[in-house]
Protein backbone atom coordinates (compact mmCIF):
# COMPACT_ATOMS: atom_id res chain seq x y z
CA UNK A 1 0.00 0.00 0.00
CA UNK A 2 1.61 3.62 -1.16
CA UNK A 3 1.23 6.55 0.58
CA UNK A 4 -1.43 7.96 -1.94
CA UNK A 5 -3.40 4.54 -1.12
CA UNK A 6 -3.30 5.14 2.50
CA UNK A 7 -6.66 5.92 4.49
CA UNK A 8 -7.69 9.79 4.87
CA UNK A 9 -7.27 9.69 8.61
CA UNK A 10 -4.51 7.38 9.01
CA UNK A 11 -0.88 5.86 6.59
CA UNK A 12 1.37 2.90 7.33
CA UNK A 13 5.01 3.92 6.31
CA UNK A 14 7.74 1.10 5.28
CA UNK A 15 8.87 0.94 8.51
CA UNK A 16 5.26 -0.94 9.51
CA UNK A 17 4.79 2.47 12.01
CA UNK A 18 1.29 3.38 12.37
CA UNK A 19 0.15 7.02 12.07
CA UNK A 20 -3.01 9.15 12.80
CA UNK A 21 -3.73 12.46 10.55
CA UNK A 22 -5.39 15.19 12.58
CA UNK A 23 -5.44 18.77 12.05
CA UNK A 24 -2.11 20.20 13.57
CA UNK A 25 -0.61 16.89 11.59
CA UNK A 26 0.64 13.52 11.91
CA UNK A 27 0.89 11.72 15.49
CA UNK A 28 2.27 8.20 15.57
CA UNK A 29 -0.31 5.62 17.38
CA UNK A 30 2.46 2.82 17.09
CA UNK A 31 3.16 -0.34 15.17
CA UNK A 32 1.34 -3.76 14.18
CA UNK A 33 4.45 -6.66 14.06
CA UNK A 34 4.45 -8.98 11.40
CA UNK A 35 1.36 -7.86 9.85
CA UNK A 36 0.84 -6.10 6.12
CA UNK A 37 0.15 -2.36 6.06
CA UNK A 38 -3.66 -3.04 5.65
CA UNK A 39 -3.98 -5.22 8.76
CA UNK A 40 -2.35 -2.56 10.86
CA UNK A 41 -4.17 0.13 9.67
CA UNK A 42 -7.13 -1.82 10.33
CA UNK A 43 -6.15 -2.67 13.91
CA UNK A 44 -5.69 1.07 14.81
CA UNK A 45 -9.33 1.98 13.15
CA UNK A 46 -10.91 -0.39 15.36
CA UNK A 47 -9.82 1.39 18.60
CA UNK A 48 -11.09 4.20 16.72
CA UNK A 49 -14.45 2.42 16.69
CA UNK A 50 -14.38 1.36 20.16
CA UNK A 51 -14.21 5.29 21.07
CA UNK A 52 -16.96 6.35 18.52
CA UNK A 53 -19.12 3.58 20.11
CA UNK A 54 -18.58 5.02 23.56
CA UNK A 55 -19.51 8.19 22.39
CA UNK A 56 -22.28 7.26 20.44
CA UNK A 57 -23.66 5.44 23.75
CA UNK A 58 -23.01 7.94 25.85
CA UNK A 59 -25.01 10.11 23.50
CA UNK A 60 -28.06 7.99 23.69
CA UNK A 61 -27.80 7.97 27.31
CA UNK A 62 -27.71 11.95 27.49
CA UNK A 63 -31.18 11.98 24.92
CA UNK A 64 -32.72 8.95 27.32
CA UNK A 65 -32.37 11.83 30.40
CA UNK A 66 -29.19 9.95 32.14
CA UNK A 67 -28.31 11.92 35.61
CA UNK A 68 -26.36 14.99 34.48
CA UNK A 69 -23.49 13.87 37.14
CA UNK A 70 -22.87 10.57 35.40
CA UNK A 71 -22.85 11.99 31.92
CA UNK A 72 -20.57 15.24 32.86
CA UNK A 73 -17.94 12.16 34.57
CA UNK A 74 -18.29 10.01 31.75
CA UNK A 75 -17.42 12.90 28.83
CA UNK A 76 -14.90 13.86 31.21
CA UNK A 77 -13.33 10.47 30.81
CA UNK A 78 -13.78 9.98 27.56
CA UNK A 79 -12.38 13.50 26.79
CA UNK A 80 -8.46 11.76 28.11
CA UNK A 81 -9.00 8.95 25.91
CA UNK A 82 -9.77 10.45 22.50
CA UNK A 83 -6.93 13.20 23.59
CA UNK A 84 -3.91 10.91 23.49
CA UNK A 85 -6.28 8.08 21.42
CA UNK A 86 -3.39 5.50 20.14
CA UNK A 87 -6.63 5.06 17.06
CA UNK A 88 -6.72 6.03 13.54
CA UNK A 89 -10.24 7.84 12.59
CA UNK A 90 -11.43 11.39 12.77
CA UNK A 91 -10.62 12.04 16.45
CA UNK A 92 -11.32 15.57 16.20
CA UNK A 93 -14.79 15.04 15.22
CA UNK A 94 -15.14 12.98 18.56
CA UNK A 95 -13.66 15.96 20.46
CA UNK A 96 -16.04 18.36 19.09
CA UNK A 97 -19.09 15.87 19.75
CA UNK A 98 -18.30 15.40 23.69
CA UNK A 99 -17.64 19.40 23.72
CA UNK A 100 -21.40 19.34 22.38
CA UNK A 101 -22.00 16.89 25.15
CA UNK A 102 -20.49 19.06 27.88
CA UNK A 103 -23.01 22.12 26.89
CA UNK A 104 -25.61 19.63 26.93
CA UNK A 105 -24.66 18.39 30.47
CA UNK A 106 -24.70 21.53 31.78
CA UNK A 107 -28.14 22.28 30.46
CA UNK A 108 -29.15 18.72 31.48
CA UNK A 109 -28.29 19.53 35.23
CA UNK A 110 -29.82 22.96 35.33
CA UNK A 111 -33.32 20.52 33.83
CA UNK A 112 -32.65 17.67 36.44
CA UNK A 113 -31.87 20.06 39.20
CA UNK A 114 -35.13 21.98 38.32
CA UNK A 115 -37.21 18.79 38.12
CA UNK A 116 -35.20 17.51 40.89
CA UNK A 117 -36.56 20.67 42.88
CA UNK A 118 -39.96 20.32 41.78
CA UNK A 119 -39.82 16.61 42.50
CA UNK A 120 -38.69 17.61 46.22
CA UNK A 121 -41.72 20.15 46.72
CA UNK A 122 -44.54 17.32 45.59
CA UNK A 123 -42.66 15.16 48.00
CA UNK A 124 -42.71 17.45 50.56
CA UNK A 125 -46.82 18.54 49.86
CA UNK A 126 -47.90 14.98 49.26
CA UNK A 127 -46.34 13.87 52.89
CA UNK A 128 -47.73 16.89 54.26
CA UNK A 129 -51.04 16.05 53.13
CA UNK A 130 -50.88 12.71 54.50
CA UNK A 131 -49.56 14.14 58.25
CA UNK A 132 -52.65 16.53 57.98
CA UNK A 133 -54.82 13.63 57.12
CA UNK A 134 -53.91 11.84 59.66
CA UNK A 135 -53.92 14.96 62.42
CA UNK A 136 -57.69 15.21 61.46
CA UNK A 137 -58.64 11.59 62.44
CA UNK A 138 -57.02 12.32 65.52
CA UNK A 139 -58.90 15.53 66.01
CA UNK A 140 -62.15 13.30 65.52
CA UNK A 141 -64.54 13.24 68.59
CA UNK A 142 -63.74 9.90 69.87
CA UNK A 143 -67.44 9.32 70.91
CA UNK A 144 -68.50 9.95 67.47
CA UNK A 145 -65.73 8.21 65.78
CA UNK A 146 -66.10 5.19 63.48
CA UNK A 147 -63.40 2.84 64.68
CA UNK A 148 -63.07 0.48 62.49
CA UNK A 149 -63.51 3.25 59.28
CA UNK A 150 -60.86 4.96 60.99
CA UNK A 151 -58.53 2.46 62.28
CA UNK A 152 -58.40 1.20 58.09
CA UNK A 153 -57.74 4.69 57.25
CA UNK A 154 -55.02 5.24 59.28
CA UNK A 155 -53.39 1.97 58.07
CA UNK A 156 -53.81 3.28 54.26
CA UNK A 157 -52.03 6.66 55.07
CA UNK A 158 -49.23 4.80 57.29
CA UNK A 159 -48.75 2.46 54.02
CA UNK A 160 -48.78 5.46 51.86
CA UNK A 161 -46.04 7.43 54.25
CA UNK A 162 -43.93 4.31 53.98
CA UNK A 163 -44.41 3.94 49.72
CA UNK A 164 -43.65 7.19 49.45
CA UNK A 165 -40.51 7.23 51.40
CA UNK A 166 -39.31 4.15 49.65
CA UNK A 167 -39.89 5.25 46.68
CA UNK A 168 -40.05 9.29 46.13
CA UNK A 169 -37.17 11.46 47.02
CA UNK A 170 -35.24 11.66 50.07
CA UNK A 171 -36.52 15.13 52.20
CA UNK A 172 -34.37 17.17 53.93
CA UNK A 173 -33.56 15.79 57.03
CA UNK A 174 -35.01 18.62 59.22
CA UNK A 175 -38.13 18.76 57.14
CA UNK A 176 -38.06 15.09 56.82
CA UNK A 177 -38.12 14.95 60.99
CA UNK A 178 -40.53 17.25 61.17
CA UNK A 179 -43.54 15.75 59.33
CA UNK A 180 -42.55 12.30 60.94
CA UNK A 181 -42.69 13.94 64.55
CA UNK A 182 -46.28 15.07 63.45
CA UNK A 183 -47.57 12.07 61.82
CA UNK A 184 -46.37 9.84 64.98
CA UNK A 185 -48.10 12.17 67.83
CA UNK A 186 -51.13 12.04 65.81
CA UNK A 187 -51.08 8.02 65.35
CA UNK A 188 -49.99 7.91 69.20
CA UNK A 189 -53.17 10.26 70.09
CA UNK A 190 -55.87 8.20 67.89
CA UNK A 191 -54.49 5.13 69.26
CA UNK A 192 -55.08 6.93 72.99
CA UNK A 193 -58.54 7.94 72.04
CA UNK A 194 -59.51 4.47 70.46
CA UNK A 195 -58.09 2.45 73.73
CA UNK A 196 -59.81 5.26 76.04
CA UNK A 197 -62.91 4.53 73.92
CA UNK A 198 -63.29 0.83 74.25
CA UNK A 199 -62.20 1.01 77.59
CA UNK A 200 -65.15 3.23 78.39
CA UNK A 201 -67.61 0.94 76.16
CA UNK A 202 -65.77 -2.31 77.60
CA UNK A 203 -66.79 -0.73 81.04
CA UNK A 204 -70.17 -0.21 79.82
CA UNK A 205 -70.89 -3.38 78.54
CA UNK A 206 -69.86 -5.00 81.74
CA UNK A 207 -72.45 -2.92 83.58
CA UNK A 208 -75.40 -3.63 81.09
CA UNK A 209 -74.68 -6.88 81.29
CA UNK A 210 -75.01 -6.95 84.72
CA UNK A 211 -78.20 -5.52 84.73
CA UNK A 212 -79.30 -7.99 82.29
CA UNK A 213 -77.90 -11.14 83.88
CA UNK A 214 -80.32 -9.68 87.05
CA UNK A 215 -83.13 -9.24 84.73
CA UNK A 216 -82.71 -12.94 83.18
CA UNK A 217 -82.85 -14.16 86.69
CA UNK A 218 -85.64 -12.03 87.31
CA UNK A 219 -87.41 -13.88 84.94
CA UNK A 220 -86.67 -17.25 84.96
CA UNK A 221 -87.57 -16.76 88.47
CA UNK A 222 -91.04 -16.26 87.33
CA UNK A 223 -91.91 -19.40 85.98
CA UNK A 224 -93.26 -21.72 89.23
CA UNK A 225 -96.15 -18.75 88.62
CA UNK A 226 -96.99 -19.66 84.86
CA UNK A 227 -99.19 -17.56 83.15
CA UNK A 228 -100.27 -15.83 86.53
CA UNK A 229 -96.29 -13.40 85.59
CA UNK A 230 -97.32 -12.75 82.22
CA UNK A 231 -97.53 -9.19 83.54
CA UNK A 232 -94.95 -8.73 85.47
CA UNK A 233 -92.30 -10.29 82.58
CA UNK A 234 -93.46 -7.30 80.46
CA UNK A 235 -92.78 -5.09 83.11
CA UNK A 236 -89.26 -6.95 82.88
CA UNK A 237 -89.38 -6.53 79.33
CA UNK A 238 -89.75 -3.03 79.74
CA UNK A 239 -86.64 -2.91 81.70
CA UNK A 240 -84.33 -4.89 79.70
CA UNK A 241 -85.43 -2.09 76.26
CA UNK A 242 -84.01 0.56 78.57
CA UNK A 243 -80.89 -1.27 80.33
CA UNK A 244 -78.71 -0.71 76.91
CA UNK A 245 -76.80 -2.67 74.58
CA UNK A 246 -73.87 -5.12 75.74
CA UNK A 247 -72.34 -5.76 72.31
CA UNK A 248 -73.90 -7.92 69.60
CA UNK A 249 -72.69 -11.04 70.38
CA UNK A 250 -73.40 -10.82 74.46
CA UNK A 251 -76.51 -9.43 73.56
CA UNK A 252 -78.04 -12.24 71.22
CA UNK A 253 -76.62 -14.51 74.05
CA UNK A 254 -77.96 -12.87 76.73
CA UNK A 255 -81.38 -12.28 74.86
CA UNK A 256 -81.79 -16.00 73.94
CA UNK A 257 -81.69 -16.53 77.66
CA UNK A 258 -84.20 -13.91 78.92
CA UNK A 259 -86.78 -14.97 76.02
CA UNK A 260 -86.35 -18.84 76.94
CA UNK A 261 -87.59 -17.24 80.20
CA UNK A 262 -90.59 -15.69 78.70
CA UNK A 263 -91.52 -18.00 76.33
CA UNK A 264 -92.10 -20.33 79.52
CA UNK A 265 -94.71 -18.09 80.66
CA UNK A 266 -96.51 -17.32 77.65
CA UNK A 267 -96.59 -20.71 76.81
CA UNK A 268 -98.83 -21.63 79.81
CA UNK A 269 -100.76 -18.59 78.90
CA UNK A 270 -101.43 -19.80 75.68
CA UNK A 271 -102.55 -23.63 77.30
CA UNK A 272 -104.44 -21.60 79.66
CA UNK A 273 -106.07 -19.38 76.99
CA UNK A 274 -106.65 -22.45 74.33
CA UNK A 275 -108.66 -24.63 77.40
CA UNK A 276 -110.61 -21.49 77.68
CA UNK A 277 -111.26 -20.80 74.00
CA UNK A 278 -112.35 -24.65 74.09
CA UNK A 279 -115.10 -23.85 76.58
CA UNK A 280 -116.14 -20.68 74.82
CA UNK A 281 -116.87 -22.86 71.52
CA UNK A 282 -120.31 -23.99 72.47
CA UNK A 283 -120.64 -20.16 73.16
CA UNK A 284 -119.49 -18.86 69.31
CA UNK A 285 -121.78 -21.40 68.50
CA UNK A 286 -124.95 -19.59 69.93
CA UNK A 287 -123.55 -16.16 69.23
CA UNK A 288 -123.43 -17.00 65.62
CA UNK A 289 -126.81 -18.70 65.50
CA UNK A 290 -127.74 -15.41 67.00
CA UNK A 291 -126.42 -13.23 64.44
CA UNK A 292 -127.63 -14.92 61.56
CA UNK A 293 -131.31 -13.54 63.40
CA UNK A 294 -130.02 -10.40 64.17
CA UNK A 295 -128.88 -9.92 60.93
CA UNK A 296 -132.13 -10.16 59.40
CA UNK A 297 -133.04 -6.86 61.41
CA UNK A 298 -130.78 -5.29 57.98
CA UNK A 299 -133.67 -5.25 55.87
CA UNK A 300 -136.29 -3.92 58.45
CA UNK A 301 -137.35 -0.14 57.96
CA UNK A 302 -140.03 -0.47 61.34
CA UNK A 303 -137.56 1.03 64.13
CA UNK A 304 -140.30 -0.25 66.90
CA UNK A 305 -140.18 -3.83 65.65
CA UNK A 306 -136.39 -3.53 64.94
CA UNK A 307 -135.79 -2.09 68.57
CA UNK A 308 -138.00 -5.26 69.97
CA UNK A 309 -136.52 -7.75 68.15
CA UNK A 310 -132.65 -6.36 68.74
CA UNK A 311 -133.58 -5.50 72.56
CA UNK A 312 -134.15 -9.52 72.80
CA UNK A 313 -131.25 -10.51 70.92
CA UNK A 314 -129.13 -8.23 73.12
CA UNK A 315 -130.12 -9.69 76.37
CA UNK A 316 -129.85 -13.31 74.85
CA UNK A 317 -126.22 -12.52 73.21
CA UNK A 318 -125.38 -10.95 77.02
CA UNK A 319 -126.51 -14.72 78.95
CA UNK A 320 -124.60 -16.96 76.01
CA UNK A 321 -121.29 -14.89 77.44
CA UNK A 322 -117.90 -15.19 76.10
CA UNK A 323 -116.20 -16.59 72.88
CA UNK A 324 -113.12 -17.36 72.16
CA UNK A 325 -110.47 -15.01 72.07
CA UNK A 326 -109.86 -14.59 68.36
CA UNK A 327 -113.69 -14.60 67.59
CA UNK A 328 -114.64 -11.67 69.84
CA UNK A 329 -114.03 -8.93 67.29
CA UNK A 330 -115.49 -10.54 64.20
CA UNK A 331 -118.64 -11.09 66.38
CA UNK A 332 -119.09 -8.09 67.93
CA UNK A 333 -118.71 -5.82 64.60
CA UNK A 334 -121.80 -7.89 63.00
CA UNK A 335 -123.77 -7.05 66.04
CA UNK A 336 -122.34 -3.53 65.71
CA UNK A 337 -123.71 -3.13 61.91
CA UNK A 338 -127.05 -4.61 63.22
CA UNK A 339 -126.70 -2.24 65.90
CA UNK A 340 -125.75 0.89 63.81
CA UNK A 341 -128.72 0.05 61.29
CA UNK A 342 -131.75 0.19 64.28
CA UNK A 343 -130.26 3.11 65.79
CA UNK A 344 -130.15 4.48 62.17
CA UNK A 345 -133.96 4.01 61.74
CA UNK A 346 -134.78 5.33 65.23
CA UNK A 347 -132.46 8.92 64.36
CA UNK A 348 -134.98 9.35 60.85
CA UNK A 349 -138.28 8.18 63.11
CA UNK A 350 -137.11 10.67 65.82
CA UNK A 351 -136.55 13.28 63.46
CA UNK A 352 -140.21 13.05 62.61
CA UNK A 353 -141.47 12.54 66.22
CA UNK A 354 -140.47 13.47 69.93
CA UNK A 355 -137.71 10.80 70.60
CA UNK A 356 -138.63 11.57 74.52
CA UNK A 357 -142.44 10.27 74.48
CA UNK A 358 -141.13 7.74 72.39
CA UNK A 359 -138.83 5.69 73.66
CA UNK A 360 -139.98 6.01 77.14
CA UNK A 361 -143.71 4.96 75.80
CA UNK A 362 -141.10 2.04 74.37
CA UNK A 363 -139.45 1.14 77.54
CA UNK A 364 -136.12 1.93 75.81
CA UNK A 365 -134.61 3.33 78.32
CA UNK A 366 -135.92 1.03 81.20
CA UNK A 367 -134.45 -1.69 79.37
CA UNK A 368 -131.37 0.05 78.69
CA UNK A 369 -131.30 0.82 82.18
CA UNK A 370 -131.45 -2.93 83.24
CA UNK A 371 -129.08 -3.79 80.50
CA UNK A 372 -125.80 -1.00 82.59
CA UNK A 373 -126.42 -2.06 85.85
CA UNK A 374 -126.24 -5.91 84.75
CA UNK A 375 -122.75 -4.81 83.29
CA UNK A 376 -121.69 -2.50 85.81
CA UNK A 377 -122.20 -5.78 88.00
CA UNK A 378 -120.08 -8.27 85.35
CA UNK A 379 -117.72 -5.40 85.46
CA UNK A 380 -116.90 -5.33 88.63
CA UNK A 381 -116.53 -8.89 89.13
CA UNK A 382 -114.12 -9.28 86.70
CA UNK A 383 -111.59 -6.12 87.62
CA UNK A 384 -112.11 -8.28 91.49
CA UNK A 385 -111.28 -11.54 89.61
CA UNK A 386 -108.30 -9.54 87.61
CA UNK A 387 -109.81 -10.73 84.62
CA UNK A 388 -108.42 -7.82 82.28
CA UNK A 389 -109.90 -8.95 78.72
CA UNK A 390 -113.43 -9.57 80.45
CA UNK A 391 -113.28 -6.53 81.91
CA UNK A 392 -112.22 -4.81 78.81
CA UNK A 393 -115.46 -6.27 76.93
CA UNK A 394 -118.05 -5.61 79.76
CA UNK A 395 -116.40 -1.89 79.77
CA UNK A 396 -117.11 -1.52 75.88
CA UNK A 397 -120.36 -2.68 76.10
CA UNK A 398 -121.11 -0.79 78.99
CA UNK A 399 -120.11 2.75 76.97
CA UNK A 400 -122.60 1.14 74.01
CA UNK A 401 -125.34 1.09 76.44
CA UNK A 402 -124.66 4.46 78.07
CA UNK A 403 -124.39 6.21 74.80
CA UNK A 404 -127.87 4.39 73.45
CA UNK A 405 -129.43 5.76 76.87
CA UNK A 406 -128.59 9.71 76.27
CA UNK A 407 -129.52 9.49 72.82
CA UNK A 408 -132.65 8.52 74.08
CA UNK A 409 -132.75 11.25 77.28
CA UNK A 410 -132.48 8.61 80.00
Amino acid sequence: MTDSEQQPWGRVDETGTVFVRTSDGEREVGQYPDATPEEALAYFERKYADLAGQVGLLEQRVRRGAPAADVSKAVASLRESVAGANAVGDLESLSRRLEALSGTTKELTEQQQAEAKAALADAIAERTRIVEQAEALAAQDPAKTQWKQATAELDALFASWQQHQQEGPRLPKNEANELWKRFRTARSTIEQHRKAFFAELDAAHRDVRARKQQLIERAEALAPRGADAVGDYRALLDEWKQAGRAGKKVDDALWAKFKAAGDVLFQAKAEIDAQEDEAYRANLTEKLALLEEAEKLLTETDPKQARTALNRIQRSWDDIGRVPRDQVRPVEDRLRKVETHVRSLEDERWQREDPEKKARSEGMVGQLQDAIAKLEAELAAAEASGDQRAAAEAREALDARRSWLKAVGG
